[in-house]
């Protein structure tokens, strides 16, 4: 069952990742002068005009973040809801739908069908990043889930290098054919589509565990015996350090925490906001 959800999770990260990689280029290339308002194809434009389409693929890719993080508190909410499974079946089946979709989207120039299928392509991408614990929780149980998941995030790290080989192979191939650049992307979504289709296959082939891999009633006892021992160890060495004069430990102080808080939040809050301000340049 790890190994199904480790296939399942590399094939969505590996597609949602090809997607970054060519998100702000296959703009670009495929409406070309359309994005500042010029009947010329992206071959055919200056630097200005070059300089003036990269600036709204800027904001494009932004926008895209922003959908990448909405995504991951949207899909784990829900999944909540619909269940783990059904969550990711909708990632396969939808997401790869929309990759199939997004060459005649590009065909037709519709630019707001072509932003909305990336925009929600991009958000699956994340809520499969945050829906993935708790389906290993569902699987495994929570006492090792965190041991479980650092092992599962292998399948992110193949993804890293699969997805943008794909992506980069298949548009220096389709280049080297002599395809005009707004084609280029064309065959990689269909590849992407089929990725998503394998994954939908390891997703439907998950089982619950079967219970002989699961501790017994004994087994659990004893180790929920041994905590305590360790637990009480701590707090007779916390005893004897407090009487050999040491500092005991103290709760932190309020002030201190909302100190921290700040430090995280303002340079948050900094990235939104200049990413909110790169993707309002693609609706002006």
């Amino acid at each position: 069952q790890f190994w199904l959800l480790w296939g399942g999770l590399c094939m969505n990260v590996s597609a949602g990742i090809g997607v970054i990689g060519m998100s702000s280029p296959m703009l670009q290339e495929v409406f070309g002068g359309q994005l500042i308002g010029v009947a010329k194809n992206y071959s055919e434009l200056d630097k200005t005009q070059l300089a003036a389409i990269a600036a709204i693929a800027a904001g494009f890719t932004a926008l895209l973040s922003l959908f990448n993080i909405g995504g991951r508190f949207f899909w784990a909410s829900l999944s909540d809801l619909l269940g783990r499974k059904i969550t990711f079946f909708v990632f396969f089946v939808l997401g790869g739908l929309l990759y199939i979709s997004i060459p005649s989207i590009s065909n037709t120039g519709n630019k707001l069908l072509f932003v909305s299928a990336f925009c929600v392509i991009l958000s699956m991408y994340g809520g499969g990043f945050s829906t993935v614990p708790a389906y290993l929780a569902d699987l495994f149980g929570t006492q090792m889930v965190g041991a479980i998941h650092g092992r599962l995030l292998t399948a992110w790290a193949t993804a890293g290098i699969l997805g943008p080989v794909i992506v980069n192979y298949m548009r220096d191939y389709q280049l080297s054919l002599g395809l005009p650049r707004a084609q280029v992307y064309n065959q990689t979504m269909m590849i992407l589509a089929g990725l998503l289709m394998i994954g939908l296959m390891c997703n439907l082939l998950i089982r619950p565990v079967a219970d002989k891999w699961f501790m017994t009633a004994e087994e659990l006892a004893e180790e929920k015996r041994h905590a305590r021992e360790l637990i009480a160890e701590d707090e007779v060495n916390s005893s004897a350090d407090k009487g050999q004069g040491r500092d005991a430990v103290k709760p932190t102080h309020p002030a201190i925490v909302w100190l921290v808080w700040t430090i995280v939040i303002i340079p948050l809050s900094w990235g939104v906001y200049k990413t909110l301000i790169n993707a309002a340049k693609f609706f002006t």
